[in-house]
C-alpha cells in the first residue's frame, strides 16, 4: 500500500455523522494522521465560515491543513489563513439572480464574513443553510447593495418543485457563463464555470509539490465524484450514491459507522 500524504475529506454524508458532528474516534484517528505528517483538507460545497468549526476541531492551523470552500472555488491555508486559490462570480450577473428569485418568490442568498445574508433570514430553506453551516443568517432590503463585491458562490431556495423550472430556465438564460446546479432539490446552486474539486485540488496539489497519486479522497455525492477519480486511493461512504461507489477503489462504511477513520486507520496508520 502506497503511503499517502494528503487526505481530502467531504464533510456531509462523509466525515460528519447524521448529527453533523465527528465523533470522538473519528477526530484521534485524523489528529494521529497528522502527527505522522499527513495534511487533511476538508473539501465541502459549503462556505469558509462554515468549514472552519470542523478545521478548529481537527487542528488544521497546527498540522497546516486546507480548507476546500464552495466546492473548489476557493481553497484556504489554515496555518496562514490566505487564499491558495479562488474563482469567483462576477458581480454583472447578481441583479440578474435577484429578479429571478423575487419574480418566482425564491429567496437569494450569499455568504459575508460569518454571516448568511439574505433579503428574507426567517425563509425555512435560509434557516436550513444556517443550520448545515452553523452561520448566523442576517436579512438585508436590497441584495444589490450588500453584494457589490466578487463571491464564489450565491444559492437561490425554495420549494423543490417550482425551482426545477427556475433551473432550467437560468441554465439556459447563463449557458457557458455561470454554472447552474441543484446541491439539494430545495437549493439551486450559482458558481463559477468549471466549479470542480478535482480541478481546484490539482493547484494545491502543485503548489504542495505532489501529484494525485500522494492524495487519499473520500466522499459521498455527485460532487465527490471528480476527486475520488482522480485522487491516487478514492473511498466511497457505504452511504454513498451508486455511481460514486462504482468509481472508487474502496468502499468503507457509512458516515454513521465512522466510516472514515475505519479505513484511515486500516490503509494509513
Amino acid at each position: 500500500m502506497a503511503s499517502y500524504k494528503l487526505l481530502v475529506l467531504d464533510l456531509d454524508g462523509t466525515l460528519t455523522n447524521s448529527k453533523k458532528e465527528i465523533t470522538p474516534h473519528t477526530k484521534d484517528i485524523l489528529i494521529q494522521a497528522q502527527q505522522q505528517g499527513v495534511k487533511i483538507v476538508l473539501a465541502s460545497g459549503r462556505p469558509t465560515y462554515g468549514i472552519m468549526p470542523l478545521a478548529e476541531e481537527l487542528k488544521l492551523d497546527r498540522f497546516e491543513g486546507y480548507i476546500l470552500a464552495y466546492n473548489g472555488g476557493q481553497i484556504i491555508d489554515c496555518k496562514t489563513m490566505e487564499i491558495q486559490f479562488e474563482q469567483v462570480l462576477d458581480p454583472a450577473v447578481y441583479p440578474y439572480f435577484q429578479q429571478c428569485a423575487r419574480e418566482h418568490d425564491f429567496v437569494l442568498l450569499s455568504y459575508k464574513d460569518e454571516y448568511i445574508v439574505s433579503e428574507d433570514a426567517d425563509n425555512e430553506y435560509v434557516q436550513h443553510e444556517a443550520f448545515l453551516n452553523k452561520m448566523p443568517s442576517m436579512t438585508v432590503d436590497d441584495f444589490l447593495k450588500v453584494f457589490d463585491f466578487p463571491v464564489p458562490k450565491c444559492l437561490i431556495v425554495g420549494d423543490a418543485s417550482r425551482l426545477e423550472q427556475l433551473e432550467m430556465k437560468m441554465k439556459k438564460d447563463l449557458e457557458g457563463r455561470i454554472n447552474v446546479f441543484r446541491s439539494e432539490p430545495f437549493f439551486l446552486e450559482l458558481v463559477p464555470p468549471g466549479i470542480d474539486k478535482a480541478r481546484s485540488l490539482a493547484v494545491l496539489l502543485g503548489k504542495l509539490g505532489m501529484t494525485s497519486a500522494d492524495m487519499m479522497a473520500f466522499g459521498d455525492g455527485y460532487n465527490d465524484l471528480s476527486m475520488i477519480e482522480f485522487a491516487g486511493f478514492g473511498v466511497a461512504m457505504a452511504n454513498a450514491q451508486e455511481v460514486v461507489r462504482k468509481s472508487a477503489q474502496y468502499i468503507t462504511r457509512s458516515n454513521d459507522e465512522e466510516g472514515v477513520a475505519y479505513a484511515v486507520e486500516r490503509f494509513l496508520l
